[in-house]
């Protein structure tokens, strides 16, 4: 990861509660987990909360075991109806106690140093309350301009491009309190929602280094999952987008901007699946 940082301040002191939605994901769940167990900052997580979202596989029993064989760790397993990921999130960041929350999907793993890393930012940027990175060693770019280095982002950045991943992110726990969790009625963009209430309302930044990636190594779109909707996807940014508007936060005439370009983005997407299932049947 970066260079010239300084080791984490032994006064710093941060409790992290991660929170793990969890449906059927019983061939990657482990890597996720293991991806918290050998973390440089173990010391900073405090509790590990999964959130079983109404597997019908052994994905509860397996972390069950998990649990069982590694008493160090504090993992607390919320077992529930399937409610949808927005649900689960919530769920999890209700019964918290720490005092910053780190996101981690179950089919997504940390690198060894993301919290050591993002510790040590905050610890040196003490007005950050949300920080996310870098995921699956893509770069940060909005519009023409990649950003670099540690980056404040503005509610027009997140509607242009959202970012970031949200198993890169870590944000104070008084950001749930105050404003509350992911919008449970909404099943797509869900995250681009939330992610914009809290850059309107407190310190969003980024940092171009990769902190996590995906376990299944599959295309952020056009596959299998909500993601993988992406009709249903497009309406949802249209949806957040359309909020921005109708509370004058965004100006019309970039909502209509952002209309074209989220309709491009929308038929590139096509395009790309459509390209890649077809060389696919050709192998």
């Amino acid at each position: 990861m970066g260079k010239n940082l300084s080791v984490v301040s032994e006064d710093l002191f941060m409790k992290i509660s991660v929170v793990i939605p969890m449906y059927n994901s019983r061939d990657t769940i482990i890597k996720s987990l293991d991806s918290i167990k050998y973390q440089t900052a173990l010391d900073k997580i405090f509790e590990i909360i999964v959130v079983n979202d109404g597997s019908t596989d052994d994905s509860l029993e397996i972390v069950k075991k998990y649990k069982e064989l590694n008493p160090s760790l504090t993992i607390i397993i919320i077992d529930k109806h399937n409610g949808g990921v927005s649900v689960a999130r919530n769920e999890g960041m209700k019964i918290a106690k720490g005092d910053w929350i780190a996101l981690l999907d179950s089919d997504d793993e940390w690198l060894p140093n993301k919290i050591e890393y993002q510790c040590d930012i905050i610890n040196n940027n003490t007005e950050i309350d949300f920080l996310g990175g870098g995921f699956d060693y893509a770069d940060l770019r909005i519009l023409f301009r990649k950003i670099e280095g540690l980056y404040k982002a503005n509610i027009n950045d997140l509607c242009v491009k959202f970012f970031p991943s949200q198993s890169t992110a870590i944000f104070k726990k008084r950001i749930f309190e105050e404003i509350g969790g992911f919008d449970e009625n909404q099943r797509y963009a869900e995250e681009g929602s939330y992610f914009m209430k809290i850059c309107l309302n407190y310190n969003y930044f980024f940092v171009p280094e990769v902190f996590a990636f995906s376990t299944t190594s599959k295309p952020c779109f056009g596959y299998s999952g909500l993601s993988g909707n992406l009709r249903k996807m497009y309406e949802g940014n249209l949806k957040n987008i359309k909020e921005l508007r109708d509370k004058k936060i965004i100006g019309a005439n970039f909502y209509v901007f952002l209309r074209y370009f989220y309709w491009l983005k929308y038929l590139r997407r096509i395009i790309i699946t459509k390209t890649t299932h077809v060389s696919k049947i050709g192998k």
